[in-house]
């Protein structure tokens, strides 16, 4: 099995800046993409960010593009999201995700590509 916690939420005002981490273990963390999602209260959850399994590819939600970036450290066996200029609409609880392809050739965007999901972790932007 393949266990997948998330750090690195909290309360920020807008215009702040939040890292959030993802420590993966249970299986070959390198050979897999993984993707960062997250849902708002009343929202269907909804794709942020995603990396290709090598780091080589990256691709953004249009709501973050420019704000924030995805990162992976494949010897920490950690995915990251850095996100800055933050904004009260992207409060909400955010789930790291790995995808159920081994060296996938895309990053994908579907919540139904990934197999293993974190607890979830809160992030509140105040205006």
């Amino acid at each position: 099995q393949v266990q997948l916690v998330e750090s690195g939420g909290g309360l920020v005002q807008a215009g702040g800046s939040l890292r959030l981490s993802c420590a993966a273990s249970g299986r070959t963390f390198s050979r897999y993409g993984m993707g960062w999602f997250r849902q708002a209260p009343g929202k269907e959850r909804e794709f942020v960010a995603g990396i290709k399994w090598s780091g080589a590819s990256t691709y953004y939600a249009d709501s973050v593009k420019g704000r924030f970036t995805i990162s992976r450290d494949n010897a920490k066996n950690t995915v990251y999201l850095q996100m800055t200029s933050l904004k009260p609409e992207d409060t909400a609880v955010y789930y790291c995700a790995a995808d159920s392809t081994i060296y996938g050739s895309i990053v994908y965007l579907s919540q139904y590509e990934y197999e293993y999901w974190g607890q979830g972790t809160q992030v509140t932007v105040t205006s």
